[in-house]
Protein backbone atom coordinates (compact mmCIF):
# COMPACT_ATOMS: atom_id res chain seq x y z
CA UNK A 1 0.00 0.00 0.00
CA UNK A 2 1.87 3.02 -0.90
CA UNK A 3 1.12 6.62 0.74
CA UNK A 4 0.74 9.63 -0.96
CA UNK A 5 2.39 12.68 0.42
CA UNK A 6 0.66 15.38 0.17
CA UNK A 7 2.77 18.68 -1.58
CA UNK A 8 2.93 21.46 0.86
CA UNK A 9 0.61 24.43 -0.35
CA UNK A 10 3.04 27.36 -1.43
CA UNK A 11 1.20 29.75 0.61
CA UNK A 12 1.92 27.55 3.60
CA UNK A 13 5.64 27.25 2.69
CA UNK A 14 5.48 31.94 2.28
CA UNK A 15 3.77 31.83 5.61
CA UNK A 16 6.35 29.61 7.21
CA UNK A 17 9.20 31.82 5.92
CA UNK A 18 7.45 34.86 7.00
CA UNK A 19 7.00 33.57 10.54
CA UNK A 20 10.77 32.77 10.75
CA UNK A 21 11.37 36.29 10.00
CA UNK A 22 9.35 37.80 12.06
CA UNK A 23 10.48 34.78 15.37
CA UNK A 24 14.14 35.92 14.77
CA UNK A 25 13.65 39.27 14.51
CA UNK A 26 14.26 40.34 10.80
CA UNK A 27 10.44 41.37 11.05
CA UNK A 28 10.06 43.09 14.00
CA UNK A 29 7.25 43.99 16.14
CA UNK A 30 5.91 47.43 14.78
CA UNK A 31 7.32 47.24 11.56
CA UNK A 32 5.99 47.71 8.29
CA UNK A 33 6.51 44.34 5.83
CA UNK A 34 8.08 45.59 2.59
CA UNK A 35 5.44 46.10 -0.70
CA UNK A 36 4.07 42.97 -1.86
CA UNK A 37 5.92 43.28 -5.15
CA UNK A 38 9.24 43.52 -3.46
CA UNK A 39 8.37 40.22 -1.23
CA UNK A 40 7.29 38.23 -4.12
CA UNK A 41 10.41 39.09 -6.28
CA UNK A 42 12.74 37.81 -2.34
CA UNK A 43 10.56 34.73 -2.27
CA UNK A 44 10.25 34.35 -5.97
CA UNK A 45 6.66 33.49 -6.24
CA UNK A 46 3.43 35.07 -7.31
CA UNK A 47 1.78 38.17 -5.81
CA UNK A 48 -1.39 35.98 -5.35
CA UNK A 49 0.37 33.67 -3.03
CA UNK A 50 1.79 36.11 -1.23
CA UNK A 51 -1.17 38.03 -0.67
CA UNK A 52 -2.47 34.78 0.50
CA UNK A 53 -0.13 33.96 2.83
CA UNK A 54 -0.42 37.86 4.30
CA UNK A 55 -3.56 36.82 4.42
CA UNK A 56 -2.93 33.67 7.02
CA UNK A 57 -0.36 35.52 8.87
CA UNK A 58 -2.88 38.42 9.86
CA UNK A 59 -5.40 35.86 10.94
CA UNK A 60 -3.22 34.16 12.85
CA UNK A 61 -3.01 37.48 14.61
CA UNK A 62 0.77 38.22 13.88
CA UNK A 63 0.25 41.30 11.17
CA UNK A 64 -2.44 44.13 11.22
CA UNK A 65 -3.31 46.32 7.82
CA UNK A 66 -4.05 49.66 7.94
CA UNK A 67 -5.46 51.35 5.64
CA UNK A 68 -4.07 52.69 3.02
CA UNK A 69 -0.78 52.49 4.83
CA UNK A 70 0.50 48.75 4.47
CA UNK A 71 0.77 45.82 6.64
CA UNK A 72 2.46 46.16 10.23
CA UNK A 73 4.26 43.41 12.68
CA UNK A 74 1.94 43.26 15.78
CA UNK A 75 3.64 44.16 19.11
CA UNK A 76 1.59 42.23 21.52
CA UNK A 77 3.95 43.36 24.52
CA UNK A 78 4.00 47.20 23.98
CA UNK A 79 -0.01 47.05 23.56
CA UNK A 80 0.17 45.35 27.01
CA UNK A 81 2.19 48.18 28.36
CA UNK A 82 0.37 50.86 27.20
CA UNK A 83 -2.29 53.37 29.12
CA UNK A 84 -3.16 52.33 31.77
CA UNK A 85 -0.87 49.69 32.45
CA UNK A 86 2.50 51.42 31.46
CA UNK A 87 1.10 55.17 33.63
CA UNK A 88 0.41 52.58 36.79
CA UNK A 89 3.90 51.09 36.37
CA UNK A 90 5.88 54.62 35.70
CA UNK A 91 4.03 56.68 37.96
CA UNK A 92 4.25 53.60 40.86
CA UNK A 93 6.90 54.90 43.32
CA UNK A 94 8.84 51.84 43.36
CA UNK A 95 8.74 51.29 39.77
CA UNK A 96 11.64 52.42 38.83
CA UNK A 97 13.59 49.89 41.45
CA UNK A 98 11.71 47.32 40.19
CA UNK A 99 12.55 48.07 37.02
CA UNK A 100 16.03 47.92 37.67
CA UNK A 101 15.93 44.92 39.45
CA UNK A 102 13.70 43.06 36.32
CA UNK A 103 16.91 44.71 34.11
CA UNK A 104 19.75 42.83 36.31
CA UNK A 105 18.15 40.05 34.91
CA UNK A 106 17.19 40.63 31.53
CA UNK A 107 20.21 42.56 30.33
CA UNK A 108 23.10 40.36 32.33
CA UNK A 109 21.54 37.77 30.08
CA UNK A 110 21.34 39.44 27.01
CA UNK A 111 24.92 40.40 27.91
CA UNK A 112 26.32 36.74 28.56
CA UNK A 113 24.70 35.24 25.40
CA UNK A 114 25.42 39.02 23.03
CA UNK A 115 29.99 37.67 24.03
CA UNK A 116 28.99 33.85 23.74
CA UNK A 117 26.92 34.25 20.08
CA UNK A 118 27.20 37.68 18.74
CA UNK A 119 29.11 38.18 15.14
CA UNK A 120 31.16 40.52 14.18
CA UNK A 121 28.46 42.36 12.45
CA UNK A 122 26.85 42.43 16.09
CA UNK A 123 29.80 43.78 17.54
CA UNK A 124 29.91 46.58 15.18
CA UNK A 125 26.51 47.55 15.73
CA UNK A 126 27.23 47.36 19.94
CA UNK A 127 30.22 49.71 19.10
CA UNK A 128 28.00 52.29 16.70
CA UNK A 129 25.48 52.51 19.54
CA UNK A 130 27.77 52.93 22.31
CA UNK A 131 29.61 55.88 20.39
CA UNK A 132 26.19 57.28 19.60
CA UNK A 133 26.02 57.47 23.26
CA UNK A 134 28.26 60.01 23.76
CA UNK A 135 27.37 61.85 20.72
CA UNK A 136 24.60 63.30 22.68
CA UNK A 137 25.09 66.30 24.53
CA UNK A 138 22.29 68.29 26.95
CA UNK A 139 19.26 66.75 25.85
CA UNK A 140 18.34 63.76 28.62
CA UNK A 141 15.25 62.23 26.59
CA UNK A 142 17.34 61.61 23.22
CA UNK A 143 20.62 60.62 25.67
CA UNK A 144 17.85 57.96 27.45
CA UNK A 145 16.93 56.86 23.62
CA UNK A 146 20.61 56.83 23.20
CA UNK A 147 21.29 54.34 25.99
CA UNK A 148 18.30 52.25 25.50
CA UNK A 149 19.12 51.66 21.47
CA UNK A 150 22.55 50.45 23.23
CA UNK A 151 21.25 48.15 25.50
CA UNK A 152 19.25 46.59 22.39
CA UNK A 153 21.90 45.91 20.62
CA UNK A 154 23.21 43.59 23.18
CA UNK A 155 20.06 42.50 23.24
CA UNK A 156 20.37 41.78 19.42
CA UNK A 157 23.37 40.34 19.56
CA UNK A 158 22.46 37.73 21.95
CA UNK A 159 20.56 35.88 19.52
CA UNK A 160 17.66 35.05 21.40
CA UNK A 161 14.12 35.61 19.74
CA UNK A 162 12.38 34.92 23.55
CA UNK A 163 14.91 37.86 24.87
CA UNK A 164 14.91 40.07 22.13
CA UNK A 165 11.23 40.12 21.86
CA UNK A 166 10.84 41.04 25.13
CA UNK A 167 13.13 43.87 24.84
CA UNK A 168 11.35 45.26 21.96
CA UNK A 169 8.44 45.06 22.90
CA UNK A 170 9.33 47.28 26.22
CA UNK A 171 11.04 49.52 24.83
CA UNK A 172 8.84 52.09 25.72
CA UNK A 173 8.93 51.15 29.36
CA UNK A 174 12.78 50.79 29.43
CA UNK A 175 13.18 53.98 28.26
CA UNK A 176 11.20 55.84 30.46
CA UNK A 177 12.84 54.09 33.68
CA UNK A 178 16.86 54.61 31.76
CA UNK A 179 15.59 58.61 31.99
CA UNK A 180 13.96 58.73 35.18
CA UNK A 181 17.24 57.42 36.32
CA UNK A 182 19.02 60.24 34.29
CA UNK A 183 16.98 63.17 35.27
CA UNK A 184 18.51 62.14 38.88
CA UNK A 185 21.65 60.96 38.45
CA UNK A 186 23.10 64.12 36.18
CA UNK A 187 22.61 66.05 39.22
CA UNK A 188 25.60 63.94 40.97
CA UNK A 189 29.26 65.02 40.76
CA UNK A 190 31.44 62.47 38.28
CA UNK A 191 28.29 60.20 37.86
CA UNK A 192 27.53 60.22 34.38
CA UNK A 193 31.61 59.80 33.87
CA UNK A 194 31.23 56.63 36.00
CA UNK A 195 28.28 55.40 34.12
CA UNK A 196 29.48 55.91 31.06
CA UNK A 197 32.88 53.74 31.80
CA UNK A 198 30.43 51.08 33.41
CA UNK A 199 28.71 50.73 29.72
CA UNK A 200 32.29 50.61 28.27
CA UNK A 201 33.42 47.73 30.61
CA UNK A 202 30.15 46.01 29.39
CA UNK A 203 30.63 46.58 26.08
CA UNK A 204 34.48 45.50 26.10
CA UNK A 205 33.45 42.21 27.72
CA UNK A 206 30.52 41.53 24.73
CA UNK A 207 33.17 42.20 21.86
CA UNK A 208 35.79 40.35 23.48
CA UNK A 209 33.69 37.56 23.96
CA UNK A 210 33.83 36.90 27.84
CA UNK A 211 30.32 36.14 28.76
CA UNK A 212 30.61 35.70 32.64
CA UNK A 213 32.62 39.17 32.45
CA UNK A 214 29.85 40.47 30.45
CA UNK A 215 27.21 39.54 32.70
CA UNK A 216 28.96 40.85 35.85
CA UNK A 217 29.95 44.11 33.68
CA UNK A 218 25.97 44.31 33.43
CA UNK A 219 24.99 43.68 37.07
CA UNK A 220 27.57 45.82 38.15
CA UNK A 221 26.12 48.88 36.28
CA UNK A 222 23.25 48.83 37.52
CA UNK A 223 24.18 48.12 40.95
CA UNK A 224 26.04 51.50 40.71
CA UNK A 225 22.72 53.15 39.27
CA UNK A 226 20.65 51.41 42.29
CA UNK A 227 23.34 52.99 45.18
CA UNK A 228 23.44 56.28 43.71
CA UNK A 229 19.62 56.87 43.27
CA UNK A 230 19.05 55.52 46.90
CA UNK A 231 21.64 57.94 48.17
CA UNK A 232 20.17 60.71 46.15
CA UNK A 233 16.99 59.83 47.84
CA UNK A 234 18.74 60.37 51.19
CA UNK A 235 20.27 63.34 50.42
CA UNK A 236 16.46 64.81 49.30
CA UNK A 237 15.22 63.85 52.34
CA UNK A 238 18.20 66.03 54.13
CA UNK A 239 17.56 68.73 52.60
CA UNK A 240 13.74 68.68 53.00
CA UNK A 241 14.26 68.04 56.57
CA UNK A 242 16.57 71.03 56.89
CA UNK A 243 14.27 73.19 54.61
CA UNK A 244 11.28 72.14 57.82
CA UNK A 245 13.44 72.81 60.45
CA UNK A 246 14.77 76.30 59.06
CA UNK A 247 10.85 77.04 58.10
CA UNK A 248 9.96 76.25 61.62
CA UNK A 249 12.31 78.42 63.34
CA UNK A 250 11.16 81.50 61.22
CA UNK A 251 7.46 80.78 62.29
CA UNK A 252 8.72 80.82 65.82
Amino acid sequence: MSLKIKAAKLSDVILEQLENMILEGSLMPGEKLPPERELAKQFEVSRPSLREAIQKLEAKGLVTRRQGGGTYVKNQLEQGLTDPLFDLISKHPESQFDLLEFRHALEGIAAYYAALRGTDTDFEKVQQSFDNIADVHGDLEQKAQAINAFHFAVAEASHNVVLLHLVKGMQSLLEQNVLQNLQVLVQKNNVSEQLAEHRKLLMDAVIEGNPEQARLASNAHLAFIEEALLEADKERSRIARSLRRTSNNRVR
